[in-house]
């Protein structure tokens, strides 16, 4: 699919707003209500719009603790691949999880209630036999920057 110019403004607005009521949406992008929701029906229909998102502040629900970890397979077959990434699945407080090319095997992004509950999920991993050889575990201090709205000029060479 094409994308124009109109296009992705509809794409940035719902990034950075997916609540938005139809109309809103239509006037932020410039268009009258119908023409615009055709174009976010394309958009879905295409697989471009893949659903629309709440952005949860983990922070007023309680404590918590984000972790990235960097994972190493004890196996680099085809099999081994598919069994530690339907282990993935099977894991809540992994929220993201992306097979990586060079030194790792895959990044996690995990988010637990504290460290010990950090540590008994990868306890926990490493006894399930996954294929997990080692892992490591990098905790978030800070967020500095987590936007939603992907860098569509960058993206499209413009």
């Amino acid at each position: 699919m094409r994308l124009d110019a109109r296009d992705l403004d509809i794409l940035r607005a719902l990034a950075a707003n997916g609540r938005m009521t139809n109309a809103d949406l239509a006037a932020a992008v410039g268009l009258s209500a119908s023409p615009c929701w055709e174009r976010v029906r394309k958009l879905q229909d295409a697989g471009v719009i893949e659903g629309i998102h709440a952005r949860i502040a983990l922070k007023k629900i309680g404590p918590h603790v984000t972790v990235f970890v960097t994972v190493e397979l004890t196996d680099h077959t085809a099999a081994a691949f598919r069994r530690f990434e339907a282990a993935m699945g099977r894991y809540d407080q992994v929220t993201g999880c992306w097979a990586l090319g060079g030194g790792y095997d895959y990044l996690l992004h995990i988010v637990a209630r504290d460290i010990e509950s950090y540590q008994a999920l990868l306890d926990d991993m490493l006894d399930a036999g996954i294929g997990l050889a080692r892992y490591f575990t990098y905790v978030v201090t800070k967020t500095v920057k987590d936007s939603p709205v992907p860098p569509f000029a960058a993206l499209l060479g413009k």
